[in-house]
């Protein structure tokens, strides 16, 4: 069983970056693997609570609810947050706020990095 840390960089819609990595994550935690994922700049949106998306069109919110739900790790850079004006009360459930001390610690654990 390898660790895996996913580090998403894009905002939750008009690219699909994000979205798949956490297709990827999922699907590695119904294999039994660990993973975190660190939402940094744009991405940390992906966190926010409560979207609001047309019907049939993918929810990252709710991706990140289950990757949370699997024992999968979600923390969200508390700068990039401030710089979006979230707080933390807006984060989906699960979903912490985090530094660079924090990702680094993730970095030294993982035994893979994945960066979308």
């Amino acid at each position: 069983m390898a660790n895996h840390l996913f580090i998403l960089n894009d905002p939750p819609y008009g690219t699909e970056r994000s979205y798949n990595a956490l297709r990827l994550a999922r699907s590695l935690l119904n294999s039994q693997q660990k993973v975190r994922v660190f939402l940094i700049g744009d991405a940390a949106a992906c966190a926010a609570a409560d979207q609001k998306v047309p019907p049939g069109y993918y929810n990252l919110g709710d991706m990140l609810g289950g990757v949370i739900r699997r024992q999968g790790e979600v923390s969200v850079c508390g700068t990039c947050m401030d710089a979006r004006g979230m707080a933390a009360q807006r984060l989906v459930e699960g979903a912490t706020r985090g530094s660079m001390d924090l990702l680094t610690e993730w970095t030294e654990w993982a035994d893979k990095v994945l960066v979308f």
